[in-house]
């Protein structure tokens, strides 16, 4: 449902739009895959954390873009042509990037994670949950424009609608783990948020972004897709524990973003 919003909010003029800006889609789409897996290491290594804990962590510095940067983004009124041309295509090389990622960091540990993304299944997945949505919305865009704007904004409420029924899911199902483990799993999260972002910024800085671009990339490195991370642990592992570290992660991104919203948008109205 996420994904499909993505879709309509996708045109082929904004991926022409992006591709006319390689180096910062490298950026966007290269710079997590290179940069996050390391950060997820060092704050593994910083907060001791339960191991079912830890492996979500993991987990989700593999997964794509979570969705709602979009949101982010169009709250914030920064580059949300890019960032919507970013999750689709980070989501649609989520097929490819996360069985290999796992793989090193499993070679990088020296063990194994404790879960496995077999590519058939989370090729599978990725079309079903992704692919297909994403194709469905731009294609609802294209040909029934007017059903498309006057939809939109319901698409979306359903789409979070149904995130929130799937968080509220690995909560009951793993209460007490959560309350137990919150402490460490909130500050894992915090770290994490905040690490990704200065690493986004970066990234953008280096690829010659403007202000705007450069909030973008920042909330994209951060924002995970806390949704697939869930139902590859539901589904793919059969263990809503893997699933607890989204949980968490999903609220403290949140917070963390929403605040930073608040301050970009301040900044820019402080601008003459």
């Amino acid at each position: 449902l996420v994904m499909t919003v993505v879709g309509l909010d996708l045109t082929r003029a904004d991926l022409a739009r992006v591709a006319s800006r390689p180096a910062l889609l490298a950026a966007g789409l290269l710079g997590p895959l290179v940069l996050l897996p390391p950060l997820a290491l060092l704050v593994l290594s910083a907060v001791p954390m339960p191991a079912e804990i830890g492996a979500g962590l993991l987990l989700l510095a593999v997964c794509p873009v979570g969705g709602i940067s979009n949101v982010y983004n169009w709250l914030a009124r920064a580059a949300t042509a890019l960032s919507v041309t970013l999750t689709a295509l980070s989501s649609v090389a989520a097929v490819v990037t996360m069985p290999l990622l796992t793989r090193g960091l499993e070679a990088a540990l020296g063990r194994p994670l404790g879960y496995r993304a077999p590519l058939g299944a989370l090729a599978a997945q990725v079309l079903g949950m992704l692919v297909l949505p994403v194709a469905f919305g731009m294609a609802l865009r294209a040909r029934a424009p007017r059903f498309a704007a006057r939809h939109s904004r319901a698409f979306a409420r359903l789409a979070f609608g149904g995130l929130a029924l799937l968080l509220g899911f690995v909560l009951w199902r793993e209460w007490d783990r959560f309350v137990t483990n919150l402490a460490p799993t909130a500050l894992a999260s915090a770290l994490f948020v905040l690490l990704a972002m200065a690493a986004g910024g970066a990234a953008a800085k280096l690829a010659g972004a403007d202000r705007n671009e450069r909030f973008t990339l920042a909330v994209e490195f951060a924002t995970r897709n806390c949704a697939i991370a869930a139902a590859v642990a539901i589904t793919f592992l059969g263990d809503t524990r893997f699933a607890v570290f989204a949980t968490t992660y999903f609220f403290t991104e949140a917070a963390l973003v929403a605040a930073a919203i608040a301050a970009f948008r301040f900044r820019a109205a402080a601008r003459p």
